[in-house]
């Protein structure tokens, strides 16, 4: 199985990406960085900065018919210059529109909001984002993790980088319903 990673450039909280990542190796499967720009993203602590990761593809050389399944890692800002790249919702949008299971954590809803596929669907994320899901049609809980599944697609969100031992558990067990 094929699992797209989705950051900007800068901006990822690192801990929402290598933890989901190493769930994704642990399982077998295969994770790929895919960015706006190619070299190498910037993860952060917070506000601090940390570790960078080499970007394996671009979203114009990428689509999401090279991949299963889709991770969508958060930090404030990387969902906020991912919604702005239109390319970069288009990707993201791309795994809905085939069915294809989705995985964010903490901000990166605004990715899936700005997609506009979060109307009628049951969802979770850092408290911040409430009513922006709500406006766009969502139904926001306040829980570790909530997995929705549609006639569409099934999308499994989760809060914070408290919540990734849940959140890592669940998308697996998710993605590899598709896996098998």
């Amino acid at each position: 199985m094929k699992v797209a990673f989705l950051v900007a450039p800068e901006g990822v909280e690192q801990v929402e990406l290598t933890e989901p990542w190493q769930a994704v190796k642990d399982a077998g499967w295969s994770p790929e960085l895919i960015s706006t720009a190619s070299g190498e993203i910037q993860a952060f602590n917070h506000l601090d900065k940390a570790d960078t990761f080499p970007v394996d593809r671009t979203v114009k050389d990428a689509s999401a018919a090279d991949f299963d399944a889709l991770v969508l890692p958060g930090g404030v800002a990387n969902p906020d210059f991912l919604r702005l790249d239109p390319k970069a919702v288009a990707f993201a949008k791309g795994f809905y529109d085939a069915g294809k299971p989705v995985a964010a954590i903490c901000h990166a809803l605004w990715t899936l909001v700005e997609a506009k596929v979060v109307r009628g669907r049951t969802l979770t994320s850092w408290p911040s984002l409430r009513t922006d899901i709500e406006n766009a049609g969502g139904h926001w809980v306040d829980q570790q993790v909530v997995v929705c599944t549609d006639k569409e697609s099934t999308l499994i969100t989760s809060r914070k980088p408290g919540d990734l031992k849940a959140f890592d558990e669940a998308f697996v067990a998710e993605f590899g319903k598709v896996a098998a």
